[in-house]
């Protein structure tokens, strides 16, 4: 899942991964107003369209290069 579009998470932009959950719920604990982008744009370079580029973003900013990354929980199913 990369490329097209910076996709917008809900986590605060954090310097590091240091304190990070790992349980894979969000990381909001601080008072950042940045949110974490992730993969790139149609703008960027191939390097940077990528699922683990990272970048931030002010939510208080317009900017039309930024989707969403849209998580659902799957059901497990016995075959």
């Amino acid at each position: 899942m990369h490329g097209n579009v910076w996709e917008w998470c809900q986590d605060n932009r954090h310097d590091s991964y240091k304190g990070a959950p790992s349980n894979g719920s969000t990381w909001i604990d601080n008072d950042n107003k940045y949110r974490v982008l992730r993969s790139g744009s149609w703008l960027n370079p191939p390097v940077g369209c990528r699922s683990a580029n990272r970048s931030r973003f002010n939510p208080d900013s317009g900017n039309n290069h930024l989707g969403f990354r849209v998580v659902c929980v799957a059901e497990a199913r016995t075959l």
